[in-house]
């Protein structure tokens, strides 16, 4: 449970960090919370020759408007998101979905940008992120670039970040006014999710006007549910009806098949927090 020696850095600035990447090679890690990398490190699952710890660079840290959006450093700490009242009034579902993340030691130290830079398919940040159409903000030796959620997440824990760049923030157009739920199952209490699923919708009058609809480890990859989306919009918000709704979301999925359950059960499972979800947030 010891690592590999290593060699150690901590810069303060985003260009100073990007310097010290290129000047590293091939065999160097970036370390955020560390809530992902240390067990790794400490069963030397990798062994780098230099890790840079993005810790003390104060400018990926915090929330703030940007317009019509919401940019969140990639260092805030997953507690600081989930209790932040800008995050709760533009971008509720992702309150909803951080406050499940893991235990409240982890939530304190684990950071937003390094859970999604880590990209675990069981992660609950993906989703929420997928549903909000956010927009990820990765900064390289030739500058800045944006790149959409939909094309973020590419494989299993493998993103659009290349070597020597890394995520400097999450853009999230505002969902404001918007209901939210995020509906995780696990065996255990603080475990990754089984399955999970991502909502925030409009509702007028009880009919659901419009909706965003993500799943959580149901493949590789974060899957938004368009067809259900689409079902979803002008449903009336009961329990039939959103049941019917979302009775194909599922469909075209390949979830993984573990000790926690194979592929039939985990599609069975979304239909019925798809329903448990969309009614939660529909209230």
């Amino acid at each position: 449970m010891i690592p590999a020696a290593f060699d150690y850095h901590a810069p303060t600035s985003v260009e100073e960090a990007l310097r010290l990447l290129a000047e590293s090679g091939d065999d160097v890690k970036v370390l955020a919370g560390g809530q992902s990398l240390l067990p790794v490190l400490k069963l030397r699952l990798a062994a780098p020759e230099v890790v840079v710890d993005l810790g003390r660079i104060d400018a990926l840290r915090g929330v703030r408007e940007d317009g019509e959006a919401l940019v969140i450093g990639a260092m805030t700490p997953h507690h600081e998101v989930a209790s932040d009242p800008l995050v709760q009034q533009h971008a509720l579902l992702l309150r909803e979905a951080t406050r499940t993340v893991a235990d409240p030691q982890v939530r304190h130290r684990g950071t937003f940008g390094g859970a999604l830079a880590h990209a675990d398919p069981a992660g609950d940040l993906l989703a929420p992120c997928l549903a909000l159409d956010a927009e990820f903000v990765i900064a390289g030796q030739g500058g800045t670039r944006t790149v959409a959620a939909a094309d973020f997440f590419q494989d299993y824990f493998t993103t659009a970040i290349d070597d020597g760049e890394i995520l400097t923030g999450v853009r999230v157009p505002k969902h404001t006014g918007w209901r939210a739920h995020y509906e995780k199952f696990s065996r255990v209490a603080q475990q990754w999710s089984i399955v999970a699923i991502a909502v925030t919708l409009r509702s007028e009058g009880g009919t659901i006007s419009e909706a965003r609809v993500a799943l959580t480890n149901m493949g590789t990859v974060p899957i938004r549910a368009t067809a259900a989306e689409q079902a979803l919009a002008g449903v009336a918000a009961t329990p039939e009806a959103v049941a019917q709704a979302v009775a194909g979301i599922a469909e075209g999925t390949e979830p993984p098949s573990d000790l926690n359950g194979d592929a039939d059960y985990r599609r069975h499972l979304a239909t019925v927090l798809a329903r448990r979800a969309v009614l939660a947030a529909a209230g």
